[in-house]
């Protein structure tokens, strides 16, 4: 059942006074009145300009506000996060910062770091208009805590057409099995070339693989099971998601260096074969120029029929300089034609379905279809479906298996996380 919202935009202009008048900590308003500061991860060239989309919205609607762009580079915000930390806790946060969906913005909510959105919701008719899944995730307690920008899918896997026809490699179709994958692998490595470029200077690329692998094992059953804590971390199905990880990055390149946009511009250039990486990867490529006939790709072999959401959203401070800027920030994010015009340069699904997606590119209208057909399942690698604390296990836990290949280094960490993780129960 959908949460009950407040209504009437009376209710969000209740709110922005609220904001305005500030609390206990809270900053100058009135030095403050026309500036609007946004913490984001995103730097890429895609990333880039899909903030500006944002930003360019909200300016044509409010003139008068200067944005302070405060990005920090690192993916999926690893480098982010302990920045705001910092400004957390020392009581002086941005007026409005990235986040993803479900555990990660629910944490912010428990922890009264974050503004009741409810009357945003309200506002652009975004409870209406997003799937259940997502509108759960972005509830707690009754309320809503953040806007969603739109939805990359996370179980994807890429590949350089051309490559694989020069090295007479059969170009994957629908249906493509895990062990086909493998096979061709070894038949890339045996004509000497690189089958899977990795990105892995950014951790999350290799823990986003690992990901993949489980969910082909355990599918959307085994994903309630871990959300609900019902699944056993040092069982076979794990032990054969590792198995298979060690397979994969055995055939992986060696440029620990890389970012993952860079291992994306390796990709589309020929220097390695296939990629497995949410389609952060095909809007990164476009804003490159790349042409999109020349990016092949496929769910990730197993993983044919869920949708694995990564969510990228924006929260409102407690006490921001200026809640009436920052309310409207969010508003701007949430209406269907920023949602849109959003979409085509991230190369994200939007989430709203009262979009018309006919002038998307092929595949994000595939995107967009995948992710309406669902389920709609969320990341545990971006922080959604359980704790931080699980999210960091997770991230150490790979680390450690991928330099040692030993399913017990795997384990170890995750076990120490488990009796602290945090469901996506509301």
């Amino acid at each position: 059942m959908r949460p009950r919202l407040r209504s009437s935009a009376a209710l969000l202009g209740a709110l922005v006074a609220l904001l305005v008048a500030g609390g206990p900590g809270s900053r100058d308003a009135s030095a403050q009145a026309n500036t609007l500061e946004v913490s984001s991860w995103w730097t890429s060239g895609s990333e880039s300009a899909a903030l500006n989309v944002l930003f360019d919205r909200f300016k044509q609607a409010f003139p008068g506000v200067a944005i302070d762009s405060a990005a920090v580079k690192g993916g999926a915000g690893s480098n982010v996060q302990i920045v705001l930390a910092t400004r957390l806790r020392d009581g002086n946060p941005p007026d409005v910062w990235q986040t993803f969906l479900g555990a990660s913005l629910r944490a912010y909510a428990q922890k009264d770091r974050i503004a009741d959105v409810s009357p945003v919701f309200e506002q652009t008719g975004l409870a209406e208009a997003i799937p259940a899944a997502v509108l759960e995730a972005a509830t707690w307690s009754g309320k809503q805590w953040g806007v969603p920008t739109g939805a990359h899918r996370g179980n994807m896997l890429w590949f350089n057409p051309a490559l694989l026809q020069e090295a007479g490699v059969a170009v994957p179709s629908p249906g493509y099995a895990a062990a086909t994958f493998a096979a061709d692998l070894s038949a890339l490595k045996a004509r000497g070339v690189t089958p899977l470029c990795l990105g892995a200077k950014d951790r999350f690329t290799t823990t986003e693989l690992f990901e993949n692998i489980l969910l082909s094992i355990v599918g959307a059953k085994g994903w309630s099971d871990i959300a609900a804590d019902r699944f056993n971390w040092s069982g076979p199905e794990v032990r054969k998601a590792l198995e298979q990880l060690g397979q994969v990055l055995g055939y992986a390149d060696g440029a620990g260096s890389l970012t993952w946009d860079e291992a994306a511009k390796q990709l589309a250039s020929g220097e390695c074969a296939f990629l497995s990486m949410n389609d952060s990867l095909y809007g990164e490529l476009v804003a490159d120029g790349v042409p999109p006939s020349d990016i092949g790709y496929t769910a990730y072999p197993g993983t044919e029929g869920a949708f694995l959401a990564i969510i990228d959203t924006f929260v409102a401070a407690k006490s921001p300089r200026d809640g009436r800027n920052a309310l409207q920030f969010l508003s701007t994010v949430g209406s269907a034609s920023t949602e849109l015009a959003f979409a085509k340069v991230k190369g994200s699904a939007p989430l709203r379905r009262d979009i018309d997606p006919s002038s998307l590119p092929a595949y994000q209208q595939s995107a967009y279809q995948a992710m309406n057909a669902g389920p709609i399942l969320l990341s545990i690698t971006h922080g959604e479906l359980l704790s931080p604390q699980f999210q960091q296990a997770m991230y150490d836990g790979v680390a450690a298996f991928a330099q040692s290949r030993s399913p017990k280094a795997f384990t170890d960490k995750i076990q120490q996380a488990v009796s602290g993780t945090v469901r996506t129960g509301h």
